[in-house]
């Protein structure tokens, strides 16, 4: 007994907004790709309640079973601005448990953090979305102007079920919208003796390709040369060890220059990468959206020992800049060579929106209040979400989940990591942070 009046002693401590990311985080929405996923259904009946018990009137959406996503329209203060989409996903990334301190479906509190799959990507964000609304409404007020929240499904396998459905199936939901906020921005680093937040005003582009050789199937014995996985390990090999040349966007071209205002240096005397080492863990997010990179993820040949198989297939991620997918696909195919085929699994475009206007100003004041002295840096996200989605209806997305974070912790390294998990006072600060920017902005 006492050990249970302890735990229900420590759930009322906790904030509303860990609460709910924890709740979030014990229902396991594992997305496997390939149609596959867990739990999305009950994610989205739990965010409907909530939506509801704030009085809104939530849509569900579900286009293939258990595949549900949640939408609502929240009216504003200004019927003369645009609308803003406040969008999140409800599924995560799989989680093997033997490489886990803890449970990653547990939602365990511990040394101040909350702990578990999706405590960082992202449902720290989704109980964000909650708590600040319902900080909003619960006051009597409305935010400046209306808001489409969303709660997608199948974000991690490129929303086809999800945002992307939705926006081809019912753009009606997004009229009026211009502008959106989500995920994997608005967390502070360290630059020198200065912390900043990282803005996240554009994506790079997302292609996922299939490598295909073709060989001699044969007793494993044999002295064979036309060996499927032979060359298909070749092609990976030259593609994985492949160096693409450094190319700045104007986007990454102004985050290098922050840097390097913050550091007291010439940024035309620093090499870019070194400037980006300079924000510590973040810089693993930051180095990739300096150049393309095409990584092997998956290989796949064979059933038997002795079997030489006539087939062999890889899987490669590959992330290029805005606009330069065709060029990059074309020298993929030079780099692989001729006796590997390719195919297009998935593709996805890049995005940047503009890094100075009135979002990116409110940011900065909502930041302001709550971290004074702290700056703002746009930077461009080396992966992608459902702001890609969006996109086709002409919304700008940004990247804001606000998290004021210790220095020295290693917050990017837990995007699709081990031991994911967010600090419980940073979450607070979050649902403040965004409270304010929906109510300025």
């Amino acid at each position: 007994m006492a050990e249970a009046s302890a735990v229900q002693q420590s759930d009322t401590a906790l904030d509303e907004t860990a609460v709910i990311a924890r709740d979030l985080i014990r229902i396991d929405t594992t997305n496997y790709g390939e149609g596959r996923a867990e739990g999305e259904r009950e994610a989205a009946e739990y965010v409907e309640a909530r939506l509801a018990a704030l009085g809104l009137a939530p849509q569900v959406f579900e286009p293939a079973e258990r595949r549900t996503s949640v939408v609502a329209r929240v009216p504003g203060r200004n019927p003369a601005k645009p609308a803003l989409v406040l969008h999140g996903h409800l599924d995560v990334v799989p989680a093997d448990p033997r490489n886990w301190s803890v449970d990653p479906f547990a939602g365990e509190i511990r040394d101040g953090m909350l702990w578990g799959r999706g405590a960082v990507d992202m449902k720290d964000m989704d109980a964000m979305i909650l708590t600040a609304l319902g900080d909003i409404i619960g006051s009597g007020s409305l935010p400046e102007r209306e808001l489409v929240v969303a709660f997608f499904a199948d974000e991690e396998a490129g929303g086809g079920v999800g945002a992307s459905w939705l926006v081809d199936h019912h753009p009606e939901l997004f009229d009026g919208a211009t502008e959106a906020i989500s995920e994997v921005g608005g967390y502070s680093v360290h630059v020198g003796d200065q912390r900043a937040y990282l803005l996240q005003t554009g994506e790079k582009s997302l292609i996922w390709v299939r490598l295909i050789a073709h060989g001699t199937a044969a007793h494993g014995s044999r002295l064979i040369h036309d060996n499927a996985v032979t060359k298909l390990a070749e092609a990976i090999a030259r593609l994985g060890r492949t160096e693409w040349p450094l190319h700045l966007t104007d986007t990454t071209r102004e985050l290098l220059g922050d840097i390097a205002a913050a550091l007291g240096v010439d940024a035309e005397q620093v090499a870019p990468d070194e400037l980006a080492l300079a924000t510590g863990s973040a810089s693993g997010f930051i180095t990739a959206t300096l150049r393309t990179t095409t990584n092997p993820t998956k290989l796949d040949a064979g059933y038997k020992h002795n079997v030489i198989p006539d087939r062999a297939e890889a899987l490669v991620d590959i992330r290029t800049l805005p606009g330069e997918e065709d060029a990059v696909l074309a020298q993929v195919r030079e780099i692989i060579g001729d006796d590997v085929e390719v195919q297009i699994v998935h593709r996805d475009i890049g995005l940047e929106a503009p890094t100075h206007g009135p979002l990116v100003d409110a940011v900065r004041r909502s930041i302001g209040v709550h971290d004074p002295g702290a700056s703002v840096f746009p930077y461009l996200l080396s992966g992608g979400t459902d702001n890609k989605s969006l996109s086709r209806l002409g919304i700008a997305g940004y990247g804001f989940s606000p998290l004021r974070l210790p220095e020295g912790i290693d917050f990017p390294g837990m995007f699709h990591g081990v031991d994911e998990r967010v600090p419980l006072d940073a979450l607070v600060f979050g649902r403040r942070v965004l409270r304010d920017l929906l109510l300025d902005y």
